[in-house]
C-alpha cells in the first residue's frame, strides 16, 4: 500500500475535524491546528502521489508525514491524559499514532515500491 493512499484521507480528516471543533466550540485553536496540519498532511501526500506518478519515491513527503503524525500523537495523547475526553484527543492521538507506525513501516521498507515496467 503506498503512503498516499492513507495520507490523504488522513489530512482530511484533521481538515474537517478542525472545522467540526470550529463549528461546534467556536475554537479557533482546532481550526487553525486542525485545518493546518491537515493541509500540511495532504500536500505532503500529494507530493508523494507525484513523485509516484513519476516512478519515483519521496522520502521527504514521508519525512513530514511521519513527523507530523508523531507530533499529533504525541499533543493529542497529552491532551487526552489531562482531559481524558476521547473526542477528539484520543480519536486524533490514535489515529496519528496508527499512521505514524505506517509511516515508520514505509520509511523502513524503502518507501512507496515502484512496480516494474510492462513489457
Amino acid at each position: 500500500m503506498h503512503d498516499f493512499c492513507f495520507t490523504i484521507p488522513y489530512g482530511i480528516l484533521l481538515i474537517v475535524g478542525g472545522f467540526i471543533g470550529y463549528l461546534k466550540k467556536g475554537s479557533i485553536a482546532s481550526l487553525a491546528g486542525g485545518a493546518g496540519t491537515g493541509l500540511l498532511v495532504v500536500l505532503a501526500g500529494f507530493i508523494s502521489l507525484k513523485a509516484f506518478e513519476k516512478k519515483k519515491t519521496s522520502l521527504l513527503a514521508t519525512l513530514l508525514e511521519t513527523v507530523i503524525a508523531a507530533a499529533l500523537t504525541f499533543v493529542m495523547g497529552q491532551r487526552f491524559l489531562q482531559t481524558q475526553k476521547i473526542m477528539p484527543a484520543a480519536l486524533v492521538a490514535g489515529i496519528s499514532a496508527l499512521m505514524t507506525c505506517f509511516y515508520v513501516y514505509k520509511i523502513a521498507t524503502g518507501g512507496n515500491h515502484i512496480p516494474p515496467k510492462a513489457e
